[in-house]
């Protein structure tokens, strides 16, 4: 057993198994730290800690008398089994311990606002989020995924979560799947059959109605960003941003946030949605000024870019804009099309800039 103090909270380390022949000694030890210092929180860190006995759960919960808060991390899953069996989990915050994998080498088969999905192996994908403490981020991934399989959105479940360097991973199963992306990058003539099962997936997710409270309001995001741009913009100019964005009605229907061709992947037969992590609700305008910037906004000073990012030209990327806002919205109809690109354009604008 090892200890440091770190401010106000106390961090003990135990190994090996904690049972009735060294609990007392190791509360003995720790009785004089406790009575010195009075720890507002004290962290047991379980990494490695193969066994605990009753007498370590005693243990336990008599350190947990005598501070503000005791958490336990690192925990391995036999550990967790026996903390979870005896109600432990429930009393106090237990987090389990991660497999570490590494990405080097991988193939990127997907990039999205929050982090970037590598394929591990033939049968799985890990995404890696650019934030290093990502945990809270992963869990809600993987409720909000959970959310939309449950009202009938295809997409892979993470069934596991990994630490990938100093980073924090969440691993899927995807058999023999390949993005969107790559089938346009290896041949463009699949645009047609990319272009419909891409709108197939667009209007199943605008048409799925979502219960109250269960996903952010995306136009409360997109107000916000009205609201720093109209302090940067002519009077005039702001007024009309603000007024134009608060036009826009409220809807609790699904829009995916991020829907772009590296985000859609078909595995074996069938067309699954990834990156699940900007899931909200709101009207379809606020979907089409993400997808505008997928494709065409983020790239127009640098129409490189695409390239590097999805696989295919910007000539490619403009033309799949275009095919899929036509097919989207049922029309030829230059002028009506060019009408719903610019209220896109003006929001994805917005969104850039912001």
């Amino acid at each position: 057993m090892k200890h440091i103090w770190n401010e106000e909270t106390l961090i003990i380390s135990l190994s090996g198994h904690v049972d009735s022949s060294n609990a007392p000694d190791i509360e003995n030890e720790l009785r004089d730290v406790i009575a010195d210092k009075h720890p507002e929180n004290i962290i047991i860190d379980a990494e490695s800690l193969d066994y605990i006995s009753s007498a370590g759960l005693r243990l336990v919960l008599k350190l947990r008398k005598g501070c503000g808060a005791l958490s336990i991390i690192n925990v391995n899953p036999d550990v967790y089994g026996v903390l979870e069996m005896t109600g432990f989990t429930e009393m106090m915050d237990v987090s389990k311990t991660y497999r570490k994998i590494s990405v080097e080498g991988c193939e990127a088969v997907g990039c999205g606002a929050n982090g970037i999905v590598y394929r591990i192996d033939n049968d799985n994908v890990v995404k890696v989020y650019y934030n290093p403490d990502a945990l809270d981020d992963i869990h809600r991934e993987r409720e909000v995924a959970k959310l939309a399989l449950i009202l009938g959105v295809p997409t892979a479940i993470s069934y596991e979560i990994v630490r990938v360097g100093e980073s924090y991973g969440s691993v899927f199963e995807l058999l023999h799947s390949k993005s969107f992306s790559k089938i346009l990058a290896e041949d463009p003539n699949n645009m047609d059959w990319c272009v419909r099962e891409y709108v197939e997936m667009l209007k199943l997710i605008h048409s799925t109605e979502v219960p109250e409270g269960k996903l952010p309001d995306m136009r409360e995001t997109v107000v916000s960003w009205a609201e720093f741009m109209k302090e940067h913009l002519p009077q005039e100019s702001g007024d009309k941003l603000m007024s134009l964005v608060e036009a826009v009605p409220k809807d609790n229907h699904m829009i995916h946030g991020d829907y772009h061709s590296k985000n859609l992947v078909l595995q074996d037969d069938e067309v699954l949605l990834i990156d699940m992590d900007t899931l909200a609700v709101g009207y379809p305008v606020f979907e089409l000024a993400s997808i505008y910037n997928a494709y065409i906004g983020f790239y127009e000073l640098d129409p490189d870019g695409v390239k590097e990012f999805q696989g295919f030209s910007y000539e490619v990327s403009c033309k799949f804009w275009n095919r899929v806002l036509k097919a989207y919205l049922g029309t030829e109809d230059e002028e009506l099309v060019r009408s719903v690109e610019d209220k896109a354009r003006i929001i994805g604008y917005t969104r850039l800039i912001r």
